[in-house]
């Protein structure tokens, strides 16, 4: 389904980023990944070439913050310059700075916008000059359920997730007749450490939100972002796939 094709994943150094890295190289694909911890960047290369089905299958790195626009477009340049081409983009880089407005810093609004939603500006920008010119391309931006429903103490995380679905279904308009494909996955509740953190009251309450009764997993990201990313999703674009157990269903 994506064998052979060239794919950029930015947060990829680790939670749902990383898996799927490592689950779209196990089915053949060629995988950059942006990240911002070096360490953290080699481990998850060596982690996604294990998880290789070809010896020739590239993996590689490069440290850069995706919310600053001249590093990113010379990150991307160095990734078409080594692959060829970039065939997938997958924006899942983003942060928390959780706080009730009336209590929120100015400074944790503002790079949550730009490490959240700034940075699908800053690679999309880039990228779909490249896909423009193949004419075809698959694009795929990590939002949230809570872009979608909201939750007390996260205004600046919903308002970058929910920025990120009008951004995705206008560019898709933008796009479609280049044969390139714009959606977005909204997660609920993911086992991720940045959900690790949270105490047991606090799961238990979520829980009870999510008619499957359980928080997801990575893998259940990484599973539909690779029928977004392959051929069976040809027909399908400016939409927003929901994985979240049922939680926030109307």
């Amino acid at each position: 389904m994506i064998l052979g094709k060239k794919v950029l994943i930015t947060g990829g150094t680790s939670g749902i980023g990383k898996d799927i890295a490592k689950y779209f190289a196990s089915h053949g694909a060629n995988v950059a990944i942006f990240g911002t911890n070096s360490e953290r960047g080699e481990e998850a290369v060596r982690e996604i070439e294990a998880n290789r089905v070809g010896s020739d299958q590239k993996v590689f790195f490069i440290n850069v913050d995706v919310s600053k626009a001249a590093p990113v477009e010379a990150a991307i340049n160095k990734i078409l310059v080594e692959f060829g081409a970039i065939d997938i983009l997958i924006n899942n880089a983003g942060i928390v700075r959780d706080s009730l407005l009336v209590r929120m810093k100015e400074e944790d609004w503002d790079k949550v916008i730009e490490v959240n939603l700034k940075s699908v500006y800053n690679t999309c920008r880039i990228v779909a000059k490249a896909m423009m010119k193949a004419r075809s391309g698959k694009i795929i931006n990590i939002t949230s359920i809570i872009g979608l429903i909201g939750n007390p103490g996260q205004v600046n995380y919903a308002a970058s997730k929910a920025g990120m679905i009008g951004f995705s279904k206008s560019l898709a308009k933008e796009l479609a007749s280049r044969g390139i494909c714009v959606n977005c996955i909204a997660p609920g509740f993911i086992e991720t450490p940045m959900t690790d953190v949270l105490n047991e009251t606090m799961k238990t309450s979520l829980l009870e939100e999510i008619p499957l009764g359980r928080m997801g997993k990575t893998l259940d990201i990484a599973k539909a972002a690779l029928f977004l990313a392959s051929d069976m999703s040809d027909y399908v674009t400016g939409e927003v796939i929901t994985v979240a157990g049922g939680m926030g269903m109307a």
